[in-house]
């Protein structure tokens, strides 16, 4: 007997609606797999956006957390089993407007029966976790992200989104902020240090560390990115005026885009890797510190996280099972 806990977020739906869809896919089910999967039901608040109910839901002798809600939610519960290694495999129904993890996994969005009934699968693959600590004004905090963190680009584009627009028309409304985000994005002096390396320092508006590639809308920024090599993938922009950023779209179109897409269509084992400009840089690590000379916006998985001058990631490797 399968024991799944579903732990949603009421802001996002209604627990009559998740109950309609997940009844259809256990009638429908085989007798000896969904059909026989013993269900509880865990509500988020604002003052616990997952952690503390999947705890909860691992003491009751759960197996599968189904994080069923926006990007935070799946976020908070990744975090608790990364952090408390429990044993336990996480399965989503992406109900956000970016739905970040549920999109570069492949876990069908927009269609609830479909993501529950992969989430009645007994298949799980490990994933790879990200952690981001930084002092943002309060003390330390230390926190788990599934897909990117940092600052610049992505942050902006999270902070100059309409709520009002984003209600209505979901994560087209991350398009709409584009421009402005790219008004916003001044360059700043940063030093990076690579897995404990040397000390090296650029001029940059932006730099994302993702263990997943692709954002809201489908824009890919790291193409090299995958949550199952226990690396986190790393881009540094700086353009600078139209020339710059010329530059960079042509390298996020042609040549980590359609080129790469051409490459990859000649079939072979030869790995195509992502190709660095000069307005982009693309490189690959397992753990990065960042000093920033001055305070920026900075994010995990399109949470805004308040403003920084420095930070730290890793990656912790196989961090989750993922259904």
């Amino acid at each position: 007997m399968t024991r799944l806990a579903i732990i949603w977020n009421p802001s996002k739906t209604s627990r009559q609606d998740l109950e309609t869809a997940l009844d259809a896919v256990l009638e429908a089910a085989p007798g000896d797999t969904a059909a026989d999967a013993r269900v509880r039901w865990y509500e988020t608040s604002v003052e616990d956006a997952g952690q503390g109910v999947a705890a909860r839901a691992v003491e009751d002798g759960a197996e599968v957390l189904v994080a069923a809600g926006g990007d935070g939610t799946v976020r908070a519960v990744a975090e608790y089993l990364g952090e408390s290694g429990a044993d336990a495999d996480l399965a989503i129904v992406p109900l956000g407007t970016g739905n970040l993890l549920a999109r570069n996994l492949g876990v069908p969005v927009g269609d609830v029966p479909a993501a529950f009934a992969r989430a009645l699968a007994p298949e799980a693959r490990p994933v790879d976790l990200g952690w981001f600590e930084a002092d943002l004004g309060e003390g330390p905090r230390r926190l788990a992200f599934a897909v990117m963190a940092g600052f610049g680009l992505d942050a902006h584009m999270i902070t100059e989104t309409d709520d009002d627009l984003k209600d209505r028309v979901g994560w087209l409304a991350y398009v709409e902020s584009l421009g402005r985000a790219l008004t916003a994005s001044e360059t700043l002096d940063v030093t990076v240090t690579p897995d404990g390396g040397a000390d090296e320092h650029a001029t940059v508006h932006t730099l994302l560390v993702g263990n997943c590639g692709m954002l809201q809308g489908g824009i890919t920024l790291l193409p090299d990115a995958d949550p199952r090599d226990g690396e986190l993938d790393v881009l540094l922009l700086s353009a600078k005026g139209a020339a710059g950023w010329a530059d960079t779209v042509r390298n996020m179109v042609w040549d980590n885009g359609l080129k790469r897409l051409a490459a990859g269509a000649g079939g072979g084992d030869s790995v195509v890797e992502a190709v660095s400009s000069d307005s982009a840089a693309h490189g690959r690590v397992r753990a990065l510190r960042v000093e920033l000379a001055e305070p920026r916006v900075v994010e995990v998985d399109g949470e805004d996280l308040g403003t920084a001058t420095a930070f730290a990631v890793e990656v912790q490797a196989a961090a989750v099972r993922v259904r």
